[in-house]
């Protein structure tokens, strides 16, 4: 499974909490492929500017030595996120979705609002 990892559910997985049992399987499982995406790092990183979100200072070393894959922001996930319908606002979330689509993979999240895209996904 090639699985890409919403910010909640990244953070949740961290904390060693509130992940359901098959995500924590799925996330857990050597034969799977997990991402963060670029996107995820930058808006922890915002977030965490800005008082509103509690994360590890030491993210990037936190993922490395979890086995997680970086997932880059290109040119064409940009313009895929761009064009996507209007039903999601949040600007990361889109570009999950962008990048979920055009790489084949499954997003690990409880976000409701991903299922109006048709991707691929796990609950968190």
């Amino acid at each position: 499974m090639r699985l890409l990892l919403d910010t909640h559910a990244l953070l949740w997985w961290l904390a060693d909490e509130n992940l359901s049992t098959q995500a924590r399987d799925a996330i857990a499982d050597p034969a799977n492929l997990v991402m963060v995406s670029a996107a995820t790092a930058w808006e922890i990183s915002i977030k965490r500017a800005l008082g509103k979100l509690a994360a590890p200072d030491d993210l990037e070393q936190q993922l490395h030595a979890g086995g997680f894959t970086a997932l880059p922001i290109s040119i064409a996930h940009g313009i895929a996120a761009g064009q996507l319908a209007r039903h999601h606002e949040d600007p990361f979330d889109r570009m999950l979705i962008a990048q979920a689509i055009a790489e084949g993979l499954t997003i690990v999240t409880r976000d409701k609002r991903f299922e109006d895209y048709g991707v691929a996904l796990l609950a968190a």
